[in-house]
């Protein structure tokens, strides 16, 4: 173990009790005693002292390197030795280099939250006696890229029976020009009831060509159709969401609706109506909403004929919810799920204004989802989902009850033709329909094997 030997004159030890200087002072000193252990390092390492011939040396010095390090009594300046082998190494700055990234998380985290590249400025030369410029700060903000990536383009292994699609408008600064920009975001609740924000995508504006490349991305990553798709009506977005899930149901969101029902309506009868439109968000079933609907359109038709026609126009596409068991509809009959966390993103955004480019914009806003997502995922679920997976059960024994039927009724008509003298050519395609039916729906009819024997041994007349 190296002995260290500090020299310390009287002015510096004066200093460490005086009011004015103490701070100065104890920097000089925690320098100096850093750097005489820096070169008892040294001299450990080499086997020899300065100048010493020996044995046991092992390698020769080549001089000093400056390094600055930011303490909490200000910044000092190390000689850090060097090496003609290059081998010199000091655990002294583990500490600091911990602090140091400790302090680089917490700037990003602040630029996260919202706090403008300036206040951070600001806030670390108040801290640590050295600022931070607004680029640097940027820069450390690049170490978040890998990660938004990872997080953007993770495979989608869960299934989601529930989405949620929106669009916000940003700003970025594109080939020197200020532009607005279309964020396309996607909420999924997944099989175990947590929400996950599977994706979000930057594009030139919200067309019927952006929600496409997003949802064929999402598709590619590996999301199948969800049960149901609740948005906005914009028509580029439902165009898309009909031609890439197909056989999914879209719920469009009733507060939405709500907006554009009123706007076409008088202002005096605003009041009245909105009440009656919630007698149609609120029906327990399908039949419920329709008399609802037919009350309202007898009543206010007269008043209101442009409101009334949307209504009628759009009945089927607000009342999709209705399809899922009753705990699961309010959630899910608006965006206003997806709507909260547009706000979480504009407080953000309006800090920043105007990203200086697109990449800015997706670090910043990815590193909130993600922070976001890992919120949901740890919280409470969104949905228990037992509920929801016992009436799938309950229709898939209804569904293959219908096919019985469908089925027994197809094979008494054959069996009638036959009997009667009336098989023709084309009636080959009632048995071919009955060959194609699913295994599990034709094993549950104790009649299958005896009416397929029975068809093969008649041959078709001309």
């Amino acid at each position: 173990m190296a002995q260290l030997n500090i020299t310390l004159d009287t002015e510096l030890l004066h200093g460490l009790f005086t009011k004015e200087t103490k701070d100065e002072a104890f920097s000089k000193l925690l320098e100096e005693i850093f750097n005489q252990v820096l070169i008892a390092q040294s001299t450990e390492q080499l086997g020899a002292e300065p100048y010493e011939r020996s044995d046991d040396r092992r390698a020769y010095r080549n001089g000093f390197r400056d390094r600055e390090l930011t303490t909490r009594v200000g910044t000092l300046t190390l000689r850090v030795p060097r090496h003609r082998n290059g081998n010199f190494s000091t655990t002294m700055f583990e500490r600091y280099q911990r602090s140091e990234q400790a302090l680089v998380l917490s700037m990003i985290e602040m630029v996260i939250n919202g706090v403008s590249t300036r206040k951070i400025e600001n806030i670390t030369e108040e801290l640590c006696g050295k600022s931070f410029s607004k680029s640097m700060v940027s820069d450390l903000c690049k170490k978040l890229d890998p990660v938004v990536e990872a997080f953007r383009n993770r495979p989608l292994t869960c299934e989601y029976p529930f989405l949620m699609v929106d669009a916000i408008y940003i700003k970025a600064r594109d080939n020197h020009r200020v532009r607005s920009k279309s964020l396309l975001i996607a909420i999924g609740v997944n099989e175990e009831g947590y929400r996950e924000i599977i994706g979000f995508h930057l594009s030139e504006s919200e067309s019927e060509t952006s929600w496409d490349e997003f949802f064929i991305s999402l598709k590619q990553r590996g999301l199948r159709s969800p049960r149901l798709i609740t948005s906005d009506s914009h028509k580029g977005l439902v165009k898309a969401i009909n031609k890439q899930f197909q056989g999914s149901s879209w719920q469009r969101c009733q507060t939405h609706f709500s907006r554009n029902l009123l706007d076409k309506t008088p202002k005096s009868v605003q009041p009245e109506l909105k009440e009656d439109i919630r007698k149609v968000y609120e029906a327990v079933d399908m039949d419920s909403a329709r008399a609802a609907k037919n009350h309202i359109l007898n009543k206010y038709e007269s008043k209101a004929p442009k409101a009334m026609e949307l209504l009628d126009e759009g009945f089927d596409d607000i009342t999709a919810v209705l399809s899922l068991p009753l705990r699961y509809r309010k959630r899910l009959r608006t965006s206003n799920g997806i709507e909260r966390l547009n706000q979480e993103i504009r407080r953000r955004e309006r800090v920043i204004r105007i990203f200086p480019n697109e990449a800015s914009a997706i670090r910043l806003i990815g590193a909130l989802l993600i922070e976001q997502d890992e919120k949901w995922s740890t919280g409470r679920k969104y949905f228990e989902m037992d509920v929801y997976y016992n009436s799938l059960i309950q229709e898939e024994k209804t569904e293959n009850q219908v096919a019985s039927l469908a089925i027994y009724s197809t094979v008494l008509l054959t069996v009638s033709l036959l009997r009667h003298g009336r098989w023709h050519q084309r009636h080959h395609s009632i048995l071919d329909a009955i060959n194609g039916v699913h295994d599990a729906a034709m094993e549950s009819l104790p009649w299958r094997y005896l009416t397929i024997n029975r068809l093969s041994r008649h041959k078709p007349l001309d």
